[in-house]
C-alpha cells in the first residue's frame, strides 16, 4: 500500500547563530524521508509571522530552524491549532526545543522530527500571551526584560548573529553593580502584593545559560497554565539566594508565587521592560499575562 507523503513547510532565519547553507540543506535532506519539503526564509524582523501564516493554509507542517525569536515570531502567526508544528534548535540557546525534549544538534532534532512527522506523533501544548503577544516559555518585567534590552542594544555581528550567554550574564551583572544590588518593590501583582520584578513561566526551564537551566517553578509543565516568581525586594544579602534558587531549582525565598493559573495582573508604579521569549516588547504600565491551555501541536 502506497503512503501518501505529507507537505511540509520549513521557515528558516538564516541570521541564527548555528544557521548556514549546509546545515539547511542536512536539515532539509532528513525532513525529506516523511515529507515534500518546501523552504522559505526570513528577510526582515516579522517575516516568519507572515510566512507562518501563509504557510498554514497549504501545508500538513511547519517546521522551524531558527532561534527562539523565529520560535516566537512562528507562534504568532500559525492561525490552526491543529497544524502540527516543529522546532530545529538553530540559535544559541534555543530554549523551546530543548524544552520539549529535542537533541541540541540540528540535524538530531530534524530526523527526530521527520519520525515524529511519518508516524504522526505530536503532542498539545500551553502557551501564554502577554497583552494579546503569544509566548512559549517565559515572560517578564523588570530586571530580566531590562538585559534583553541591553543585549539588543549591542546589535549583531557583521553575520547577524546575536550575542551569546557570556555577554547576558556580563550585562546583568552590570545592571546589578549600578544598582549595588538593591531593587525596591515597583511593581504590583493583583492579589498577592508589591514586587521588584516578575518572572512568568509556561514551563521548566525559564531559560537556559549554556547547559545550565534556569527554573523559576521546577513543577510547571506545558500542559498546564502559567507560573510565576516574583521577589519583593533585592538586597546584597537576598540577591545570592535568589541566584541560587533560579538556579537549582529550590524554592525562592522573600517572593511571591504561583502555579498552574489561568491569568497573572501586573501594574507598574512607572512604564518598565516587557520581554516575551527573549524579545524586548518595550514598555508597558500594565501587563495582563494569560494561559491559552493546549492551544499548539508540536512534533515530539
Amino acid at each position: 500500500m502506497l503512503r501518501t507523503m505529507k507537505r511540509a513547510v520549513l521557515i528558516v532565519n538564516p541570521f541564527a547563530s548555528r544557521v548556514d547553507d549546509e546545515a539547511v540543506s542536512a536539515v532539509e535532506r532528513a525532513l525529506m524521508r516523511a515529507a515534500y519539503v518546501r523552504t522559505v526564509r526570513t528577510e526582515r524582523p516579522r517575516h516568519a509571522v507572515e510566512l507562518a501564516r501563509s504557510a498554514g493554509v497549504e501545508a500538513d507542517a511547519v517546521i522551524v530552524f531558527s532561534g527562539d525569536g523565529g520560535f516566537n515570531e512562528v507562534l504568532n502567526g500559525v492561525e490552526r491549532d491543529d497544524l502540527p508544528l516543529g522546532f530545529v534548535p538553530g540559535g544559541g540557546t534555543s530554549v523551546l526545543p530543548r524544552a520539549l525534549g529535542l537533541p541540541r544538534d540540528p540535524l538530531e532534532a530534524a530526523e527526530q522530527l521527520a519520525d515524529a512527522l511519518e508516524h504522526d506523533r505530536t503532542r498539545k501544548i500551553s502557551t501564554g500571551r502577554v497583552n494579546g503577544r503569544r509566548f512559549a516559555f517565559s515572560a517578564g518585567i523588570g530586571l530580566d526584560a531590562e538585559a534583553v534590552r541591553r543585549i539588543d542594544e549591542r546589535g549583531r555581528s557583521p553575520e547577524g548573529r546575536r550575542p551569546g550567554d557570556l555577554a547576558f550574564v556580563g550585562t546583568f551583572a552590570r545592571m546589578v553593580f549600578e544598582q549595588r544590588g538593591r531593587f525596591d518593590p515597583v511593581l504590583d501583582i493583583a492579589g498577592y502584593g508589591r514586587a521588584a520584578l516578575v518572572l512568568v513561566s509556561n514551563v521548566q526551564p525559564y531559560t537556559f545559560l549554556k547547559a545550565l537551566a534556569i527554573q523559576v517553578e521546577p513543577e510547571e509543565m506545558f500542559e498546564e497554565g502559567l507560573d510565576f516568581l516574583a521577589p519583593q525586594s533585592l538586597t546584597p544579602r537576598t540577591l545570592p539566594p535568589l541566584l541560587w534558587a533560579l538556579a537549582s531549582g529550590r524554592p525562592a525565598r522573600n517572593a511571591f508565587r504561583g502555579h498552574d493559573l489561568d491569568r497573572i495582573e501586573v501594574r507598574c508604579d512607572q512604564p518598565l521592560p516587557l520581554q516575551a521569549d527573549g524579545e524586548d516588547l518595550g514598555d508597558v504600565a500594565e501587563a495582563v499575562f494569560e494561559a491559552e491551555r493546549r492551544a499548539i501541536s508540536v512534533l515530539v
